[in-house]
């Protein structure tokens, strides 16, 4: 065999052991990033399962008091009735205190409902959640519906419930938690600030109440807040639906 020959044939031999080297180097490679991954995915199970399992425990309201506020009506017992039980119409309404898409349909609706309501045509039945609490952290959500909860034991929810959305604060502030905060919007509703109103909102009577609503909103398979039902139809899936479109509404209902 010539010089040439075998020279030849070792630099096949080295070529193909350095490829043999690169393939194993690839595949410890690969082996790497697919365990690398499978940890990856179960920590982020792990922490997952660990959020869920935080949350479920949690009771930021320190209170298990269920106590329905006075007057509560609708499906258990879960909603603050507004208007008369004669109306032909009802304006079913779930809500959060912090959601700014609520202050919303207030800002948009709230002289309606109040003029259809007085006038006999209209009951407005209101839900209150603690999504935005669940989504961001805090308790704002919570410590609002209580108050406004407190409010309905004094007469004066419609009043208090319209203050709560005139001042609510920014949704990534959670302003509302603060029972003080709450108790000085209340001076602006004449006669709401007593005693009983205080201790009511100190205690978080109606706390437990609220975990029900909410319970209440996602066994209903609700996504979001305001969810506004007019005799069962979702007013959100409504596109053109105005404050003179309810009215109109409402009114035909009950001619």
């Amino acid at each position: 065999m010539s010089e040439k020959n075998r020279e030849g044939k070792r630099v096949a031999r080295d070529r193909l052991a350095a490829e043999r080297e690169k393939q194993r180097s690839a595949e410890k490679r690969r082996r790497t990033l697919i365990v690398g991954a499978a940890v990856v995915c179960v920590l982020g199970l792990a922490a997952v399962i660990g959020v869920v399992a935080a949350n479920s425990g949690d009771d930021s309201s320190g209170s298990t008091s269920a106590a329905a506020p006075k007057g509560a009506a609708g499906k258990d017992g879960l909603a603050i009735p507004v208007g008369k039980d004669s109306a032909k119409s009802t304006l079913t309404v779930w809500e959060d205190f912090r959601c700014p898409a609520c202050k919303s349909f207030e800002d948009g609706f709230r002289s309606t409902i109040h003029e259809l309501t007085d006038a006999g045509q209209l009951k407005a039945e209101y839900h209150t959640v603690t999504l935005i609490d669940s989504n961001m952290g805090g308790s704002g959500s919570l410590r609002a519906g209580n108050a406004a909860a407190c409010a309905q034991d004094a007469g004066k929810f419609t009043e208090y419930h319209d203050v709560l959305y005139e001042n609510q604060p920014k949704e990534t502030e959670d302003t509302f938690s603060d029972n003080g905060k709450l108790i000085d919007l209340a001076g602006k509703v004449d006669g709401l600030v007593t005693d009983s109103f205080k201790s009511c909102v100190n205690d978080g009577k109606h706390d437990g109440w609220i975990a029900k609503s909410y319970k209440a909103f996602q066994d209903a398979g609700h996504k979001g807040t305001p969810t506004v039902l007019l005799d069962g139809k979702n007013l959100m899936d409504d596109q053109t639906m105005t404050p003179a479109k309810l009215k109109q509404t409402v009114q035909d209902a009950n001619k």
